[in-house]
């Protein structure tokens, strides 16, 4: 799949295919945390086996979202800057091996959470510690895509590397459900695992470990080294206080110089911290309200990671030809309809029909999100300006849970939650909408 796409983004001069896979490969190895880690099967494991005994009035669930709100702090604070200096002092392929490598071993330190409170600590700590600089290697990692792609097929590889990621959780999930977690009793899983202690579940942390190690390795090997920009010529020789004075004068030079990256920037905060609030309660309305058993649920996730992958693909395809804000808006407004229609029907069968439609839109404005910043960033700013995305992103991500449950109770039903997460999505519509995309050439082409 990887040359196919590689093959007809014509990257030419810019980069070959094997570097454009090698790129696209980080983002499959990525879904071992994403997916497995912080979303089904980790997370899961602290919150209902290592903190479910734990003494006191604070849950264990709370403790986890109050870590992951630290957690969340630290990159908003840190990822900007942090990009500034990838860019100023050409390490940001080194600084993505750093991170990564780093991820990789709290990933592996959670082999010794045991399933005791006592230990519940140890796991947020990783967990949360993970978190914040998993988060920091995607601003490397995003400010690659324009190493490996041109203006005219930018759409497409980002495309490309959202689909790898969705592809590599499909897999890894299958293999750690398959292998390690199925069945009853006391030994689980086609590899009879005995779930003493949590054993089972900490051999799946363990390969998510080895899983990132060894899809992070191409992309560090094959893709070249950015060379030191302008971009802030400070950034690297001065303290955490001069990089913020640095970054605050470039943003307001931004302002004077093309207000739509500072537009683009609030705009796709809001739609994205939507886009968090369908995969944060989907799986709780998919049981709570739709009727599905809760293993079925772990494999609509992995049916919605297809179809969100391929809505990826084709989104990136459509984004080369007619610009990424086109593909987000269109997105986002089939969304909103989907989710209303959600709001109406009841039912498993119904839910798997409009809950996979919902997720084909998810994938494309999540590609075309990254590719309109690529388009409209000047060139060596790229780290500066994805930390500023993910900073963005982190400092409105309160509106969708917020939301969800204000909607929940005020109209007493779990239902009314999705009329929350329709609010964030229309408001980030909204702010998009009158963000101007990416200029057309006359050729017909969308440059940077």
């Amino acid at each position: 799949m990887s040359a196919g796409v590689a093959g007809e983004a014509g990257i030419g001069q810019a980069a070959t295919r094997r570097q454009i896979a090698a790129w696209g490969l980080w983002d499959w190895g990525g879904a071992a945390f994403n997916a497995v880690i912080l979303t089904f099967v980790f997370s899961v494991y602290l919150t209902d086996a290592v903190g479910d005994d734990l003494p006191g009035s604070v849950s264990a669930s709370t403790w986890l979202g109050w870590s992951l709100g630290i957690a969340g702090f630290f990159v908003a604070v840190l990822a900007p800057v942090s990009g500034q200096r990838f860019d100023a002092t050409g390490r940001r392929k080194r600084s993505l091996a750093v991170l990564t490598f780093l991820t990789v071993a709290a990933m592996a330190g959670m082999f010794f959470v045991v399933d005791d409170y006592h230990y519940l600590w140890l796991g947020l700590v990783l967990l949360g510690f993970a978190s914040v600089i998993f988060e920091l290697a995607q601003v490397p990692y995003n400010a690659m895509l324009r190493q490996v792609s041109t203006p005219e097929t930018v759409g497409r590889v980002s495309g490309f590397g959202w689909a790898m990621g969705y592809f590599g959780g499909i897999v890894l999930l299958l293999v750690c459900y398959f292998g390690f977690i199925s069945g009853d009793g006391d030994t689980r899983g086609l590899l009879g695992l005995t779930t003493e202690g949590g054993l089972n579940v900490r051999l799946v942390a363990l390969l998510a470990a080895v899983w990132l190690a060894v899809f992070a390795i191409p992309v560090l090997l094959m893709v070249p080294e950015v060379p030191r920009t302008s971009a802030d010529p400070g950034a690297d020789t001065g303290g955490f206080i001069d990089s913020y004075r640095g970054l605050w004068r470039d943003l307001r030079e931004l302002w004077a110089v093309d207000r739509r990256i500072v537009k683009f920037l609030i705009a796709s905060a809001l739609f994205r911290d939507g886009l968090a609030g369908v995969f944060t309660f989907g799986a709780v309305l998919a049981v709570n309200v739709y009727g599905l058993a809760s293993d079925t649920v772990l494999l609509f996730g992995v049916a919605a990671n297809v179809v969100a992958a391929l809505g990826a693909v084709v989104g990136g395809r459509v984004d080369d030809r007619t610009g990424p804000k086109l593909v987000i808006v269109a997105s986002l407004v089939a969304m909103i309809v989907v989710g209303i229609v959600l709001l109406a029907i009841s039912g498993p069968a119904l839910f798997w029909i409009f809950g996979l439609l919902l997720s084909l839109f998810v994938g494309p404005v999540q590609s075309s999100a990254r590719s309109f910043l690529t388009r409209i960033t000047p060139p060596g700013r790229e780290g500066q300006l994805f930390g500023l995305y993910a900073t963005t992103g982190r400092a409105v991500s309160f509106l969708a849970p917020t939301l969800f449950g204000f909607f929940a109770w005020w109209l007493g039903a779990d239902r009314a939650g999705i009329v929350g997460l329709l609010v964030v999505l229309g408001v980030g519509l909204a702010a998009v909408s009158v963000v101007q995309g990416p200029a057309r050439s006359a050729a017909g082409t969308l440059p940077s």
